[in-house]
């Protein structure tokens, strides 16, 4: 618009005033949420094993703990009875959870312990570190497998390798298998065998620990033990609490080395009768499919508060250290 009337001088219109901070906010939002759309479309298989194969079965596991059901007819609502009777009437319950405490007991340090050593000689070797490696995980991916829980039982049966060994130096066993006392050591061997998976964890860890440590510890004059006990296991210390975790875990959910070294009855004398092999057996072979659903979510609970106190321990340990050092920088 000419306000002077020169031809060459004109007043440009006013600029559009900018949106309001909330319209620009939403214009930024929406293409967010159709990004979106493809993640979850992705992740939709993953949703639906989590809520089918997951949820829903614990749901209905949940259910007939609360109920008689023989898998034939349709389930009877009996309250906690199936509770009451695992805790106070039965006693081969109890056998099976001491069996399985003690096949804990043993397993963990020994597996751990194994573990880590030959995660210490694999740290200091200059070559054929990768082919070890690999050679020490094998039986962690084959262990697990029915045909080798065969083998190891026909290794310590009556006859077998190790019974024919030792019987050359004079002991005579009869073979571990038949023998109550020895039983639960064969399938705690077999699950120390299979070591590889916390080793390459404790690899892993070692690698990350500064060498710079290790020669400060050196020029003070701590020897190899010195160093091991004052350097390694603190430093290594969240890696050796996750593998005691984990593994802990697992050990209270052995099923496969008991059912092929006992004959799936846990014999001899209840002696590898472990708690998932006596579940095994109320659920599928008596079908008391009710009582076995008790057993399943005991054997949750249980693990549930093993693991807690575990992290308690560990929480309070790291209290005391705290408060230690906070000591002495004080």
């Amino acid at each position: 618009m000419n306000l002077t009337g020169d031809p060459r001088r004109t007043v440009s219109p006013p600029p559009p005033s900018p949106a309001p901070p909330a319209a620009g906010r939403a214009s930024r939002r929406a293409p967010r949420r159709e990004r979106q759309g493809p993640a979850y479309v992705f992740l939709s298989p993953w949703i639906l094993g989590v809520v089918l194969l997951t949820l829903a079965p614990m749901a209905v596991s949940l259910y007939l703990s609360f109920t008689d059901y023989n898998l034939f007819d349709a389930p009877t609502w009996v309250g906690l009875r199936n509770y009451t009777d695992m805790l106070f009437e039965d006693p081969r319950y109890w056998r099976s959870v001491g069996t399985t405490l003690i096949f804990v007991v043993v397993a963990v340090p020994l597996k751990l312990a194994l573990a880590l050593g030959v995660a210490l000689l694999l740290k200091n070797m200059r070559s054929g570190r990768g082919f070890y490696r690999s050679a020490f995980y094998a039986p962690s991916l084959l262990g697990a497998s029915m045909s080798i829980a065969l083998v190891w039982r026909a290794l310590y049966n009556d006859g077998g390798t190790v019974d024919d060994l030792l019987g050359r130096i004079g002991v005579r066993t009869g073979g571990w298998v038949a023998d109550p006392d020895l039983s639960v050591l064969v399938v705690a061997l077999l699950a120390v065998w299979q070591f590889g998976a916390p080793m390459v964890i404790f690899l892993a860890g070692l690698q990350q620990i500064p060498g710079d440590l290790y020669e400060a510890a050196a020029l003070d004059g701590a020897g190899r033990w010195r160093q091991f006990v004052s350097v390694t296991l603190p430093m290594l210390s969240p890696v050796l609490f996750f593998n005691l975790v984990l593994e802990t875990i697992q050990s209270f959910q052995v099923f496969t080395p008991a059912f092929a070294i006992s004959g799936g009855r846990g014999g001899p004398a209840d002696s590898t009768m472990f708690y998932t092999l006596y579940l095994y057996e109320r659920g599928f072979s008596a079908s008391h499919m009710g009582y076995a659903s008790a057993m399943a979510w005991a054997l949750l609970l249980g693990i549930g508060a093993v693991t807690i106190v575990l992290f308690f321990a560990a929480f309070q340990r790291y209290l005391v250290q705290g408060m230690a050092t906070s000591g002495l920088k004080g």
